[in-house]
C-alpha cells in the first residue's frame, strides 16, 4: 500500500492535521496494522517538499505548533494517476513455502509433516478471518474475504504440492 497516496486521497476531502489523517487511516485501512505517528509526519514532510501537499494553517497550542495539510492541484494530480494505474498482480513465484519443501526433501526431513502444519496454519486463519468478517462492517468484510480467497488458493496449492511431493522428491534427490 503507498502511504502517500493513501494520506493524498484522504486530504481530497479537505485539509487535516496529522493527527487527523493517522486517525482516518486507521479507521479506514489500519485494521491490522495501523500507522505510526512518525510515519505521518515524515511522509507529510515528503509530500511538502515534493509539493503535492501545502501547510494551510498552524496552530499553536500548549504542546508543539500543529500544522494542518491540504492537498495541491499537482497533489490531486499525483493521486488521481495512482488511482488509475492498476496494480501489478504478484505471481509469488518466488514461494517461501516452495523453498522449504524442497530444502525439507534436500535434507531428508519430512516435507508431508511441513506441508500438514502449513495447511493447519492457512485453515487456523481463515477460521479467524471468518470470525472477524461475520461480525465486521463492510470494508472488514471486504477486506477479509480478499484474504480468505489467497488463503483458499493457498491451500489449493498445498494439496497439489502434496499429491506431487513423491515426483518431487525424486526430482529433488536426482
Amino acid at each position: 500500500m503507498s502511504i502517500s497516496h493513501t494520506l493524498l486521497g484522504l486530504l481530497e476531502s479537505g485539509p487535516r492535521h496529522g493527527y487527523d489523517l493517522k486517525k482516518a487511516f486507521d479507521e479506514r485501512f489500519g485494521h491490522d496494522r495501523s500507522l505510526h505517528y512518525g510515519q505521518v509526519y515524515s511522509t507529510m514532510s515528503r509530500l511538502l517538499k515534493n509539493g503535492l501537499v501545502e501547510v494551510d494553517g498552524v496552530e499553536a497550542g500548549g504542546g508543539p505548533e500543529r500544522k494542518r495539510y491540504a492537498i495541491t492541484d499537482a497533489g490531486i494530480t499525483d493521486v488521481g494517476q495512482w488511482l488509475a494505474t492498476p496494480e501489478k498482480p504478484e505471481p509469488y513465484l518466488q514461494s517461501t513455502l516452495y523453498t522449504k519443501i524442497v530444502l525439507a526433501l534436500l535434507t531428508g526431513r519430512d516435507a508431508a509433516e511441513l506441508l500438514d502444519s502449513q495447511r493447519a496454519e492457512h485453515l487456523r486463519l481463515m477460521r479467524e478471518l471468518t470470525r472477524r468478517k461475520t461480525g465486521g462492517d463492510l470494508a472488514d468484510q471486504l477486506i477479509c474475504d480478499h484474504a480468505l480467497f489467497h488463503l483458499e488458493a493457498d491451500l489449493r496449492w498445498l494439496e497439489l504440492a502434496a499429491a506431487r511431493l513423491d515426483k518431487l522428491a525424486k526430482e529433488v534427490s536426482a
